[in-house]
């Protein structure tokens, strides 16, 4: 299979529609990294989406809407989800709610994207090109990232085709994205849980709902994407904290730590984020360990670092 690099104007929008609706895989760009999208409605096409990534069938998908209503469609919507969704869609936020009508409801929904819960992780993107795909889709994508599972997630289309080139239909080319963090995802099915940080500073949830938010024990039953202990991870190891780098790694630098790549030397958090897995693709290219800097563990850098503590984490 020749994977096609459409360009980001109406007619490649067109062509990543069609190819959607003929049950195809098309990489999306988002404002968090780049989704692998697939018509949630159709099983076979949601099953190529594991198949191309090698992801487990237990670790279940983010599905992409245009809209607040198109997402009352998939789910049972709370008080909760609605003052949420108001503040921070569209935007990097995930909301995992109940199975409109439970898990064999009429949502028409693939059981692949739901892994078999009874609960649903939907989002409203905020990337221009994504909602257009969307609108002229019409139907709800499952998008989990563009990547083969457990490796370093594209923020850009040539990431897209290091990886999944001649597994894929197409990768709609929007640049590199803005934000750079995946979603964060906010469970919503029972009381309000942090099931992954991301793109929204969990502060900034916390001020929204007037509650503090708890974090998921890792120990938990996995119960929405990106809560595999090893992910986001590049092929050398990782090691996290470090002041400067030893003989043979290379470093990964922050705010007054230099590196042989720096994610901001001023220790801007927004910036950081944006650069992370572009650096880790960059320095993952030399075959050399990587020294990681210490990243303040507050706002985005929670994300952060939970991203950096996955790629360092153990392989299975």
């Amino acid at each position: 299979m020749t994977t096609l690099r459409l360009a980001p104007d109406p007619d490649g929008i067109a062509h990543a529609a069609a190819l959607l609706t003929a049950g195809d895989l098309v990489a999306l760009p988002t404002e968090t990294v780049y989704g692998l999208g697939a018509d949630a409605r159709n099983g076979r096409a949601v099953a190529a989406i594991f198949d191309a990534k090698g992801r487990p069938r237990f670790n279940p998908l983010i599905v992409h809407v245009p809209d607040i209503a198109t997402a009352e469609r998939y789910v049972t919507w709370s008080d909760d989800a609605d003052r949420i969704a108001q503040a921070f869609w569209p935007g990097p936020l995930t909301l995992v709610l109940p199975l409109r009508g439970g898990l064999h409801g009429d949502h028409g929904l693939s059981d692949l994207v739901t892994a078999g819960l009874g609960t649903l992780a939907i989002r409203v993107p905020a990337h221009p090109l994504a909602r257009d795909l969307l609108r002229r889709f019409d139907g709800p994508v499952a998008a989990p990232s563009a990547n083969p599972s457990g490796r370093i997630s594209p923020t850009t289309a040539d990431h897209v085709l290091d990886g999944l080139s001649g597994r894929i239909a197409a990768v709609l080319d929007g640049g590199a994205c803005p934000v750079g963090l995946e979603s964060t995802i906010l469970g919503l099915a029972d009381t309000p849980r942090l099931l992954r940080p991301g793109g929204v500073p969990v502060e900034a949830l916390e001020a929204c709902l007037g509650a503090t938010i708890p974090a998921v024990d890792k120990s938990d039953p996995i119960t929405a994407p990106g809560q595999l202990l090893s992910h986001y991870a590049p092929r050398a190891a990782v090691r996290l904290n470090a002041d400067a780098a030893r003989p043979g790694e290379v470093m990964l630098g922050f705010g007054a730590v230099p590196g042989d790549d720096t994610l901001s030397a001023s220790g801007d958090l927004h910036e950081a984020a944006a650069a992370l897995f572009g650096a880790l693709h960059r320095l993952d290219a030399t075959g050399q360990p990587i020294a990681v800097a210490p990243v303040p563990d507050h706002g985005l850098g929670r994300a952060i670092n939970d991203r950096l503590r996955r790629a360092a984490a153990p392989r299975g």
